[in-house]
């Protein structure tokens, strides 16, 4: 991974380029997090440096996820997230959910942005910031793949939380992605309230079969 998008921004004259990226777009439970990295031209980034390891979470174990995660805190201007529940997610949609947790984001840094590179293929609402979506962009761009890290573990860290209030699902395991465990739970148990009641297979009338033993099992 290399910052040559970066370096030509602020050789351009930009001070502060926002890498901004979520996680859990995808999942049938739980929030969608968005995280906006800021770095400037005092980022120090070498070719033997363990930032060299940056790339799109998706790519990286979670513990060179976690790793990674503290070093990036450590060496770049700014970071921050935004969480944005499933109750949200299913008021708008994971779309509109996932670019208001980026706006968020953005604008909860102390230090404002003057040049964002966004991953996907939409721009995100209502900022005056110049900005630039680019599909695949975690995997292209460093400042936009260290905020995909920034966002995973951060979100997985709240699914384990969650893990603890409704142990039935065995969250900290999936992450509230649909994989096979978690269809199993979800027909035995039915759905739980942080659980997305627009997505398929879960109905929107659907109800817990029985919230107290989720809760206190």
């Amino acid at each position: 991974m290399n910052i040559e998008k970066e370096k030509q921004l602020l050789n351009n004259g930009y001070k502060y380029i926002a890498g901004v990226d979520e996680a859990g777009r995808g999942p049938l439970a739980g929030p969608v997090v968005a995280a906006c990295v800021i770095i400037d031209k005092d980022f120090n980034f070498n070719e033997d440096d363990d930032l060299n390891m940056v790339t799109d979470s998706k790519k990286l174990s979670q513990k060179k996820r976690e790793n990674l995660f503290k070093l990036i805190k450590e060496k770049v201007k700014s970071v921050e997230i935004s969480v944005i529940s499933s109750k949200e997610i299913d008021r708008t949609n994971i779309l509109k959910a996932s670019l208001s947790a980026m706006n968020k984001a953005v604008n909860k840094c102390k230090i404002k942005a003057d040049y964002i590179l966004v991953d996907g293929s939409f721009k995100i609402p209502d900022i005056k910031i110049k900005q630039e979506a680019i599909p695949q962009g975690d995997a292209k761009i460093f400042s936009i793949a260290a905020a995909s890290i920034i966002a995973k573990v951060s979100r997985d860290f709240l699914m384990t939380k969650y893990d603890k209030e409704y142990p039935n699902y065995q969250f900290a395991k999936h992450k509230g992605y649909g994989t096979k465990l978690h269809l199993e739970m979800i027909k035995k148990y039915g759905p739980c309230p942080i659980h997305r009641y627009s997505f398929a297979p879960i109905k929107k009338d659907s109800k817990p079969k029985n919230i107290s033993k989720i809760k206190n099992k």
